[in-house]
């Protein structure tokens, strides 16, 4: 009897692991199910489990305290589960291993409650990794060896990994969604994780880039250098962020418009023109980057962060060559999505952060745009009245989910959604239109010769998994559902160019990424830019998304490309496609030799 309870007392503490996996995965399960409705396909279950079972297993090897261990597995069980279901309900797409280079972004614009709820699970994280780390019994010695083959094998040979488990399980690129829900957290992070090391960007070497730079450019003339038209005017470009048309959600029951008559009416002169963006809900820099150096951005993460090496010759290099000064105004902090690297690379001269502005009419956290508007005109009145030709650069900052507004602004519209963003947001666009329209009004008054562009750079984020659209029917509540016409509709918001003292352009809808060209074009620039290269194919506009693009055919047509076999027209712009990444790889990351 006593062999048998020394027995079952050294077998039930290497048990721990089983027990505490199986109450975590069941807790964290109901969690994403119930509070975020992402529900793991029951099928996955058993591997996801094993998976995460043997992760703690190494974990309980190398642990010194046992409630350390529970408490230090809690917690990375819900950064991987809870964290992925937050995400999916935010975005429509699970953590990615680019989001690790995004999270210093994250934290830096977090306060209160905010930032300690994502910042204190990793410092604990970290503390308790080191506090129980210990090499004491020769499991631990395994466990280490095991763990440092596999990052070995995932960084120098990640194919090793991800063939397989891509043969097994397939791979969605444009519904990862669909991939972590049918793959478990677990499976889901090590596949993609071996893929991010593998599809690591590799420039082209110079044979490649020339070849997909001469497919682009082909015999067109207006690639040659031409005589030079290039008349200098000031040019004032207003990221808006979040800015949309939120009477698209036709049950929302508005009770009176969000957006102001004045900017109806010259949105309604534009044509209702439409700015196709390559990102939802996040993500602003990805809409900045195409805005200034007209290349589409493709991957689910920060061009600014890890794809902009090279000094590039955007539209403010180009500008700032012509005599202009370029100028970038954000009342945010500096670093946010590498800006102050990214800034400088594209050309600008100067940088306006948080810090440069009176923080003297907020939103919570976030200068209101009447105040960054008045304080960016003090600004630059003197290169204006000096008659320097200016490049005026603004990314606006309130209109950040989850829209607070000040005392000075209170709400006055009310909807019956049940979605809280719904009313929120519209009270924010409101505030947003009527003061973009003010500020129109004293810069055109100050310069009227000037280029003006007004954009959204991405929907707003309208409660968990779409639902906020859902309602209305104009989204499904998972991107694998979307139809043609959807796609299109996420991709969405609107834009006005104003050609000086000749109005509004009526421009058509087009993708971020062909502005420049346009802005160059006004100005009578002739000479062959980067630009050159992203002219759509004939008969379309070109709007790539994660994973796959959708072309909008002249005839109104949408025709979404996912995956071979492909229609005439995907088959076409695939092609193109392919050659800009090319051209955009060797300009940005490589060894430029395709720069104009």
């Amino acid at each position: 009897m006593s062999r048998l309870r020394s027995a079952l007392g050294s077998l039930l503490p290497k048990l721990l692991p089983v027990a505490s996996t199986a109450i975590f995965y069941a807790i964290y399960y109901l969690v994403s199910a119930l509070q975020f409705d992402v529900s793991i396909a029951y099928r996955a279950v058993p591997y996801d489990f094993l998976l995460q079972l043997l992760v703690a297993y190494a974990l309980f090897a190398l642990s010194r305290r046992k409630w350390v261990f529970v408490v230090l597995q809690g917690l990375l069980m819900a950064v991987l589960y809870v964290g992925n279901a937050v995400k999916i309900s935010f975005f429509g797409g699970p953590i990615m291993p680019d989001d690790v280079y995004a999270l210093r972004s994250l934290l830096l614009i977090l306060e209160g409650w905010q930032f300690l709820a994502a910042a204190l699970p990793l410092a604990m994280i970290t503390a308790l990794l080191l506090f129980n780390f210990t090499l004491r019994h020769w499991s631990a010695y395994l466990a280490s060896m095991v763990l440092i083959l596999l990052g070995v094998t995932l960084v120098y040979k990640p194919a090793a990994i991800l063939e397989p488990l891509d043969r097994r399980f397939g791979n969605s690129v444009w519904d990862q969604r669909s991939n972590y829900l049918y793959r478990g957290a677990t499976l889901y992070s090590l596949q993609e994780g071996a893929r991010y090391f593998a599809d690591a960007d590799e420039p082209p070497d110079r044979d490649a880039a020339l070849a997909a730079a001469n497919r682009l450019l082909g015999d067109d003339p207006q690639a040659a250098a031409a005589d030079d038209g290039f008349t200098p005017r000031n040019v004032h470009i207003v990221l808006l962020e979040s800015f949309w048309d939120p009477t698209l959600l036709a049950k929302a029951d508005y009770s009176r418009d969000p957006l102001t008559p004045e900017f109806r009416r010259l949105w309604q002169r534009s044509g209702h023109a439409e700015a196709m963006s390559p990102v939802f809900g996040g993500y602003t820099a990805n809409a900045e980057f195409e805005i200034l150096c007209g290349f589409p951005v493709v991957k689910d993460s920060v061009k600014f962060e890890r794809r902009l090496l090279n000094d590039a010759p955007c539209l403010p290099h180009l500008l700032a060559e012509r005599g202009y000064r370029t100028i970038a105004s954000h009342p945010n902090v500096p670093v946010f999505w590498n800006r102050v690297n990214a800034y400088r690379r594209l050309g600008f001269q100067t940088y306006w952060s948080i810090q440069d502005f009176r923080r003297d009419d907020m939103n919570r956290e976030f200068l209101s745009d009447a105040s960054l508007y008045r304080q960016v005109l003090e600004k630059i009145a003197a290169p204006l009245e000096a008659g320097q030709p200016v490049l005026d650069y603004i990314v606006t900052y309130f209109g950040h989910w989850n829209y607070p507004l000040s005392v000075s602004r209170p709400g006055l519209i009310t909807s019956p959604s049940r979605v809280e963003e719904v009313s929120t947001y519209a009270n924010a666009v409101y505030y947003k239109s009527r003061e973009l329209m003010e500020f129109l009004d004293a810069l055109q008054k100050r310069d009227p010769d000037g280029i003006i562009v007004v954009f959204g750079d991405h929907l707003p984020y309208m409660g968990e998994n779409f639902s906020g659209y859902v309602d209305s029917g104009v989204l499904a509540s998972k991107r694998s559902d979307f139809t043609a016409e959807m796609f299109r509709f996420y991709a969405s918001t609107p834009m006005i160019v104003i050609d000086g003292p000749r109005g509004p352009v009526r421009t058509g809808d087009l993708p971020i990424y062909e502005v420049p060209a346009l802005l160059l074009g006004l100005l009578g620039y002739d000479e062959p830019t980067i630009m050159d290269y992203t002219r759509a194919p004939e008969g379309m506009r070109v709007r790539p998304l994660p994973g796959l693009h959708y072309d909008l055919l002249d005839d109104g047509r949408v025709e979404v490309c996912k995956e071979p076999p492909f229609t005439p027209a995907c088959e076409r712009s695939s092609r193109w496609l392919r050659d800009v990444l090319t051209v955009n790889d060797d300009l940005f990351v490589g060894g430029q030799h395709t720069r104009q």
